[in-house]
């Protein structure tokens, strides 16, 4: 015999509007207490609830708060993610500058990003709304989402920032990869420069997610002479401007910095989450792979500004990151003298030095509206 929760999860499915909308309101909460109860007759329950983010809005809203949550579980997340026509649907949805539930899709595309064959996204085509001004791939157009609807200016109901941590997991593809790094023909840019503006964004989320992706994205080793050139995606700046504060460097190390770095206002504050500033000072270190990488960090007067943050940051994970970059650049180079002049190693850690960064997903995190308290990498998405 049915129990009442089977029952009200069968009518998620009712022909009543009114009942339907009671069903899901009243199952949001058993999408984390009880998550199988979804899990019946073959994963139907799912499959009402795909056609239910069509739905009018509250109970797509819920419909949509419901598999966010249940995409933590494997086998739901796989069927979510390898249905073509329900990634198709939500794509439809997210791109419409009225659509109520944008940011909710956002970070639902979040969490499916973690099935792997999720980046069969960079390949699908469709018309793009003539609001966007965008071309007919989907992955331009997520872009261009993530761009102009910063702050609700393309839909005055999202700010599509979780679609940051979608970004970050297709960058642990090569294919991802490569798209960020190669210039889009429709518009001309390369997609990366599009991200690295927001590194300083007043949004925790935009920021965490934007720093994966680039993070990611130094992994191509080929392409760090164009990451780091200022006439190409030039990610330097962007890179060093959320780990500098206000402290005042000596002359010389401040003529040798970036311009961007040069002239900074007395109240500038770095950025204020650890966990971003690690996934920068990893990212430097990814970019002393190479010989020419290691030129440039120490020509530009990197030190100085790692050296503050090691000072100022009372993170275990940041300052053996720091650590670590700085003992990089001090090691002599071959054929060259004693490079380390004006360096002193930062608190060393034998049993840490060895080890190199390794790629992020979707920012260290799955999308979550609720549960802020948790700080761990990988948590769980919780609405």
């Amino acid at each position: 015999m049915p129990t009442h929760l089977e029952e009200l999860v069968d009518f998620i499915s009712h022909g009543n509007t009114q009942v339907r909308q009671l069903a899901v309101e009243n199952l949001v909460p058993y999408s984390l207490s009880q998550p199988t109860i979804f899990k019946t007759n073959q994963l139907l329950p799912i499959k009402d609830l795909k056609l239910l983010v069509r739905d009018y809005k509250q109970i797509a809203k819920d419909a949509l708060t419901i598999l966010i949550n249940l995409s933590t579980d494997r086998e739901i997340l796989e069927n979510l993610a390898s249905d073509k026509d329900f990634v198709r649907t939500i794509l439809g949805r997210i791109t419409n500058p009225a659509e109520p539930n944008a940011n909710l899709i956002s970070m639902l595309l979040a969490n499916l990003a973690k099935f792997d064959e999720l980046k069969d996204i960079l390949a699908i085509e469709r018309p793009a709304p003539k609001e966007l001004a965008s071309n007919n791939r989907a992955i331009d157009q997520l872009l261009d989402l993530f761009v102009k609807g910063a702050d609700g200016t393309y839909n005055k109901a999202a700010d599509f920032d979780y679609l940051s941590y979608l970004f970050a997991d297709l960058a642990k593809h090569e294919e991802g990869r490569s798209y960020f790094l190669t210039k889009q023909e429709y518009d001309g840019v390369i997609p990366l420069t599009k991200m690295i503006v927001f590194t300083e964004h007043k949004s925790d989320v935009r920021r965490k997610g934007v720093a994966s992706t680039i993070k990611n994205v130094a992994f191509e080793i080929d392409s760090h002479s164009e990451l780091m050139s200022e006439d190409e995606i030039n990610i330097l700046p962007y890179l060093l401007l959320p780990l500098t504060g206000n402290e005042e460097y000596d002359e010389e190390d401040t003529q040798g910095m970036l311009p961007d770095l040069q002239l900074l206002p007395p109240d500038k504050r770095r950025d204020s989450d650890p966990t971003i500033i690690q996934t920068h000072v990893e990212t430097l270190m990814l970019l002393t792979t190479t010989r020419h990488g290691r030129d440039i960090l120490r020509e530009i007067k990197v030190y100085p500004i790692i050296r503050e943050t090691h000072l100022q940051i009372e993170d275990e994970g940041v300052r053996e990151a720091c650590e670590r970059l700085v003992q990089v650049l001090m090691r002599d180079e071959e054929g060259q003298e004693k490079v380390d002049v004006g360096m002193k190693a930062l608190e060393n850690r034998p049993n840490k030095i060895s080890e190199r960064p390794k790629a992020m997903a979707g920012g260290g995190s799955w999308a979550q509206i609720e549960q802020e308290d948790e700080d761990e990498d990988d948590k769980i998405v919780e609405v």
